[in-house]
């Protein structure tokens, strides 16, 4: 409830606290909506800070406004040298988060005594603004894993290997940029401490680092995303541990498991075996046809997987087979720097 009755000069200078911490904020929000919007594309966030700054302008009420010329205000123009420094997305959501919860506090406090409702409303944004900035940070973290997924053809699975480091670094200096791990033999600290290792590889490579079934692994070693087979972890709960700053894939092969993984919202889905494959000796090759009619309304990124290699990928290309995964080619390679780069060439060329 508001109370109008303005009795002291000091009503006025309160008013033009208000007023002005209602801009910031609502000049904050902004910049996280146009982020939300045009950075990130993910409609429910906008409107969800487009409310905020609906609720927060219906409470911008003529009094406040009509204060800003009562006391001239001797500090306008004042920057800092962070706002100069401020490079990156990650700087500008931060920042812009921070400066909404700060004008949100102020108005919180100085609108307490003559206005309960706006103090309120002010409080319950304030708390919400935190769980926000982290949404957007994931998102934002999650999208680059995206582009990455979009923009390469070649996906690269891991085997057991004593060398398997060199390995990694060879194709990844080859212009690899996915890397999937899958673990053998060892203990989980061993595993552990291989991730770690593989993890620092990718990163220092610009590539994604994806592990294969552990999401216990994948969260302790921050990789980038799980890959998850029919038989793993169900989708949903992945996604409930992960969170939205990595990417979850799905290993399917019919109709109805690519639209579980559809609905539940994988990021990429991995589709096979193309052909007879030594890594999965007990699965039937689904063959080139049903994987065309599979994918002919896939919206998101597919692998095609199983027996691929450099003989067959021109003859995958001419069905229209744009991205493939590699288990054995590279990992069993005398040369896999060289063997990677006639691959990439390979997927590179136009048919």
């Amino acid at each position: 409830m508001f109370n109008s009755k303005i009795t002291h000069t000091e009503d006025f200078r309160i008013y033009q606290i208000i007023d002005a911490n209602l801009d910031r904020a609502r000049e904050g929000l902004r910049v996280l909506e146009d982020w939300a919007r045009f950075g990130l594309g993910k409609e429910k966030y906008v409107e969800r800070i487009k409310n905020f700054r609906q609720i927060l302008g219906k409470n911008h009420l003529d009094v406040y406004k009509q204060s800003r010329n009562h006391v001239k205000d001797k500090c306008k123009g004042l920057t800092h040298q962070e706002q100069i420094n401020r490079k990156t997305f990650k700087q500008i959501i931060s920042s812009n988060s921070a400066r909404v919860q700060e004008a949100l506090r102020v108005i919180e406090e100085f609108s307490r005594l003559h206005n309960s409702e706006l103090s309120k409303i002010a409080s319950e944004i304030r708390y919400e603004i935190y769980t926000l900035e982290m949404d957007l940070l994931n998102l934002s973290k999650c999208k680059k894993s995206e582009e990455i997924l979009k923009e390469n053809d070649l996906y690269v699975i891991t085997n057991q290997k004593d060398n398997l480091l060199e390995i990694i670094e060879e194709i990844l200096i080859a212009g690899v940029r996915i890397i999937q791990h899958r673990f053998k033999k060892g203990t989980d600290k061993e595993h552990l401490e291989e991730a770690i290792k593989i993890k620092n590889l990718c990163k220092r490579y610009n590539s994604l680092f994806i592990i294969n079934d552990r999401i216990d692994i994948a969260l302790a070693s921050d990789a980038d995303g799980i890959h998850l087979g029919q038989d793993d972890l169900d989708l949903k709960t992945a996604r409930k541990l992960l969170g939205y700053s990595k990417i979850i894939g799905i290993s399917a092969n019919n109709e109805i498991d690519i639209s579980n993984a559809l609905k539940g919202g994988c990021d990429y889905i991995g589709i096979g075996p193309v052909f007879e494959t030594t890594t999965k000796k007990n699965r039937k090759p689904i063959g080139i046809e049903k994987i065309k009619t599979l994918t002919k309304d896939l919206n998101i990124p597919w692998f095609a997987i199983g027996g691929i290699n450099s003989n067959n990928i021109s003859y995958l290309k001419r069905y229209g087979f744009k991205k493939v995964a590699l288990v054995s080619k590279l990992m069993n390679s005398e040369d896999p720097k060289e063997d990677a780069i006639m691959i990439l060439k390979e997927l590179s060329h136009e048919n």
